[in-house]
């Protein structure tokens, strides 16, 4: 699950985990306006294998002064309990209730009903957006954030365009890194569709598709900021 990155850096990842959330619990405890019961705007990151999604959601959540949760940090507090249900505390019933009403009628279903693991991957990911203001990278976050306080984008780029970048980031060389993007996207869209009953490539589901052949990371970056600051008074 944690392949590619240290405990250490999760570590660290957590605990900046955990001081958003306490952020935005204490800032949930202070007198707000009638209007303000409607969360911030959340983005999900959907990417095809080589388009660099954390890369580009790093500079986002920097820019945006926002949580980032990659997959892995998203998998681990999905399967740790006790973070999950600190998250959750800060969460009235009313706010995930209509979160979860969101949920069901994009997927035209009460819930899934997959292992513990997907049940609690979906509660976390709802209570994350709750919260708003963060970058959630893959894992079907934007199928199951559909609502109107997401900003879902995704990443694509040529299948060569990710072999090279595939073979410059990861050392590989042409066959492997073939075989890697062909795996990768093939769990992908395996894991959405499977859990979910939606194909990630569908392109409706998203408000912005951005090429990564064209662009890179800064400027994928900026877009989405852009986008993010022209739909948060819209959508609040």
């Amino acid at each position: 699950m944690a392949s590619g990155i240290s405990s250490r850096t999760l570590t660290r990842k957590l605990d900046a985990a955990y001081r958003h959330w306490d952020m935005r619990r204490r800032a949930h405890l202070q007198p707000q306006p009638a209007h303000a019961s409607t969360p911030a705007l959340s983005v999900t990151i959907s990417r095809e294998a080589g388009t660099q999604g954390t890369a580009v959601a790093e500079e986002v959540g920097s820019r945006l002064q926002w949580q980032v949760y990659d997959h892995q940090l998203l998998e681990l507090v999905a399967q740790d309990m006790g973070v999950r249900a600190k998250l959750l505390e800060s969460i009235d019933e009313k706010r995930t209730t209509w979160l979860l009403e969101d949920f069901e009628s994009a997927l035209g279903v009460p819930m899934v009903t997959e292992p513990a693991y997907v049940h609690h991957l979906v509660r976390t990911v709802l209570a994350l957006s709750s919260h708003g203001e963060c970058v959630i990278v893959g894992r079907g976050a934007a199928q199951i954030l559909s609502g109107p306080h997401t900003f879902r984008v995704r990443l694509v780029a040529p299948l060569q365009w990710r072999l090279q970048a595939v073979c410059r980031e990861h050392g590989m060389k042409m066959d492997e890194a073939k075989a890697y993007l062909q795996d990768t996207d093939r769990e992908h869209a395996a894991f959405v569709r499977e859990l979910f009953q939606k194909d990630p490539a569908e392109a409706h589901q998203y408000d912005l598709i951005i090429n990564r052949a064209h662009f890179g990371v800064a400027e994928c970056a900026g877009l989405i900021v852009e986008g993010v600051r022209a739909l948060q008074p819209r959508r609040s």
